[in-house]
């Protein structure tokens, strides 16, 4: 299976699991029923018994805030302050309205909300899981460093006081860089490893088995609106053809899957499948630094027009070929930029023109970007560049391929709006830049798209700031997938494509309801 982050691949064959399954302001008026934002039409209510079986593949190292997880895990036990609606607006989930200025965010939170551990869900709660995501090394980090204090007002009042204005920070609240979790549970340390969040399903240590399945039961007294199934099975098949096997059979109710399999799920009759955009990813330098080997913006520059992104969407069939992170539409896009079209002489040029200084290159890789990061480094051969990729387990993989041990790495980038993606990789201080180089004209260009906040200017400032970083060659190689998922109509219904966008290995849990 093609992943872009994240998950620990757990080796379990199908005859195991078989076993084992036996500075403007706005505010945002409270709404009566967010939940049923995400919840569809929850009139049927739960069914007594019904469980969802759903594989991902693996199961993520921690669920701590501020650690990478995928959104299939994350949002069984946990839920976020805020999120997308269907018509794309945010709406309130654990924050009831806010207010946001250029100097701060205040969010209103949900009376009434306690976690599965009992703890109340108040602004105290808030508090601790911002600072602990702020404080996590890792790219989630990044946006939330603009968070320079944070005032507990009343227990149902938060105000996030901010360093500069940052109109995207609503939307980042959003993702899955900000799960709320229990406080208790995060003092205790045992976070990691057992989810303790206020979503509709708990985590059941003694229903599960670590490695094998985890169990989510019904959370007692839960606030929002009924959900059709009333336990959720994680279970771990990382081999796509056992994936498919274990659904058509029966076994798993829902997958994510591959073009690969695609003959054998139509050819089942009683497997129905959907793809939305969720993955992009793209190498980047993080030995810039002085004396470090891709200090040249024209090394840079050199390895980028050698790397042939074309031949990998000949490969893998689900990439397409990008010309820059962000998309025609969003915040951040440029028209005008072509990326760095593979051309080997003026990479070869670019290199002499260089001096051929020494680039001689490990990256990480695990099983599921190995062979694209093989590709990548041949291509850079060419020109006389020595990269080579070393495999390592996902553990090892999500902790160290962006720490900076390593001068180059290819990875997925999930922010949602350029703040966050300058916040995460490039500024002098971002987590994803161990360097802390950052060029006057990347500060200047983000200083000044920052400063228009949320004003009509702040389009075109921010698709300067996209631009100085392709100028710079500080990422390139642009591509985008398709997250496929796959499910047994005649086991669950109500699978469609997610509100919550970027997101991979997703469903929104509370529509899905037992088929009969």
């Amino acid at each position: 299976m093609k992943k872009s982050t994240l998950l620990v691949r757990s080796l379990v064959s199908v005859t195991t699991l078989g076993l084992v399954l036996g500075a403007c302001t706005s505010t945002n008026g409270e709404t009566d029923d967010p939940a049923a934002t995400q919840s569809g039409d929850a009139s049927s209510g739960t069914v007594p018994g019904s469980v969802l079986r759903v594989n991902w593949g693996g199961f993520p190292e921690s669920w701590a805030p501020g650690a990478e997880m995928e959104a299939g895990f994350l949002r069984v036990p946990y839920e976020n302050l805020v999120a997308f609606g269907p018509d794309g607006e945010i709406e309130g989930v654990l924050a009831t309205s806010w207010e946001e200025t250029d100097e701060a965010l205040t969010l209103t939170l949900r009376e009434g909300v306690t976690f599965h551990d009992g703890t109340p869900f108040d602004a105290e709660a808030v508090k601790v899981n911002i600072e602990t995501i702020k404080n996590t090394p890792g790219p989630y980090a990044g946006p939330f460093q603009v968070v320079e204090s944070i005032d507990v007002v009343d227990p149902q009042t938060v105000r996030l006081n901010l360093s500069e204005p940052t109109p995207s920070l609503l939307t980042t609240l959003t993702t899955r860089a900000a799960p709320m979790a229990s406080p208790a549970a995060i003092e205790a340390g045992t976070i990691a490893q057992t989810p303790v969040g206020t979503g509709p399903w708990a985590y059941d240590a003694a229903a599960s088995i670590p490695g094998t399945r985890l169990v989510f039961g019904p959370a007692d007294a839960y606030w929002g609106e009924p959900v059709g199934f009333e336990t959720v099975q994680l279970v771990a098949i990382p081999e796509d053809n056992a994936a498919t096997a274990a659904l058509v059979n029966g076994e798993i109710d829902l997958t994510d899957t591959e073009v690969n399999q695609f003959s054998t799920l139509d050819a089942a009759g009683t497997i129905e499948r959907l793809s939305y955009p969720a993955i992009r990813n793209n190498p980047i330098f993080f030995d810039r630094g002085p004396g470090g080997m891709f200090e040249d913006v024209r090394v840079r520059q050199a390895a980028c027009s050698a790397i042939d992104t074309e031949v990998l969407a000949q490969l893998e069939p689900d990439w397409q070929v990008r010309t820059q992170h962000f998309a025609e539409g969003e915040q951040g896009f440029n028209p005008d930029l072509q990326g760095y079209p593979h051309d080997l002489a003026k990479a070869q040029d670019l290199y002499d023109e260089a001096g051929n200084p020494p680039v001689d290159a490990e990256m990480l890789a695990t099983v599921f970007n190995e062979n694209q990061m093989k590709i990548y480094a041949e291509q850079m051969g060419e020109i006389g560049m020595n990269v080579t990729v070393q495999s390592a387990p996902p553990p090892q993989y999500f902790t160290e391929w962006n720490s900076g041990r390593y001068p180059l790495g290819l990875g997925g980038n999930d922010e949602l709006t350029p703040f966050d993606w300058y916040r995460a990789w490039f500024a002098a201080d971002a987590p994803g830049n161990p360097s802390g180089v950052e060029s006057p004209e990347l500060k200047a260009a983000a200083d000044a798209a920052i400063a228009a906040g949320s004003s009509d200017e702040a389009d075109l400032l921010w698709s300067v700031v996209t631009k100085v970083i392709q100028d710079e060659a500080l990422t390139c190689a642009h591509v985008a997938g398709e997250e496929l998922l796959a499910w047994n109509a005649e086991t669950v219904t109500g699978v469609a494509e997610p509100s919550e966008r970027w997101e991979t290995n997703l469903v929104n849990y509370r529509d899905l309801r037992p088929a009969s």
